[in-house]
C-alpha cells in the first residue's frame, strides 16, 4: 500500500536509508542519521513536496520522495526526486509504484520537471529511470568521494 509519510514512519525510513549510507555508493552521506535526524528531515520535506511511503504488513517497505533541486527561485518547478527501498525488497516493483504515485503527484502540485541524480555506477537505478522515461542530461566525472573511490553521478530529467 503507498500512503503519504508521517513522522511515526522516522525509525523505519532511518532504519533503510542507514543500509544506504553505510554499506553502498548510492548515498554520499557518510554518517548514519538517528531516528530524530530523520523526522526533521521529513517533516521539513512533507511539509512542501510530495512523500510517500510503501507499506506491507504493517511494516514500511520503501520511500519516495521530491525536494527542491536546487535554491534560486527560478527553479521552482523543477524537483529532484529520491527513492529507497528495504534491501530485501528490491525487484519486487515496488520501487516502480512509488515512483507513479510520486510523478503522478508531483505533477498534481504543479512541478514541471523532475531530477533524479545518480551514482553512475548504480546501473539499476540508470536502467529503472529510463524505462519510466527519464533521460541522462548530464555526467560529472569523479565529483563524489566514498569509502576511499572517486565517483561520477549522472543526472537524469523527466519534464513533466
Amino acid at each position: 500500500m503507498i500512503r503519504p509519510v508521517c513522522s511515526e514512519d522516522a525509525a523505519a525510513l532511518a532504519g533503510i536509508y542507514n543500509y544506504y549510507i553505510q554499506e553502498t555508493t548510492i548515498s554520499f552521506e557518510s554518517t548514519p542519521l538517528s531516528v530524530a535526524d530523520m523526522r526533521a528531515r521529513i517533516e521539513q520535506v512533507s511539509a512542501v513536496y510530495p512523500f510517500l511511503v510503501w507499506e506491507e504488513a504493517g511494516q514500511v517497505r520503501g520511500y519516495a520522495y521530491a525536494h527542491a533541486w536546487k535554491e534560486r527561485a527560478a527553479y521552482v518547478g523543477t524537483w529532484e526526486i529520491s527513492i529507497y527501498l528495504a534491501p530485501e525488497c528490491c525487484g519486487q516493483g515496488i520501487g516502480h509504484r512509488l515512483l507513479e504515485r510520486l510523478v503522478a503527484d508531483c505533477r498534481r502540485a504543479g512541478c514541471r520537471v523532475l531530477i533524479a541524480c545518480i551514482t553512475r555506477e548504480n546501473e539499476k537505478s540508470c536502467s529503472f529511470h529510463q524505462c519510466h522515461g527519464f533521460r541522462q542530461v548530464s555526467h560529472f566525472t569523479q565529483v563524489g568521494c566514498k569509502f576511499g573511490r572517486l565517483l561520477d553521478v549522472v543526472d537524469y530529467q523527466l519534464t513533466l
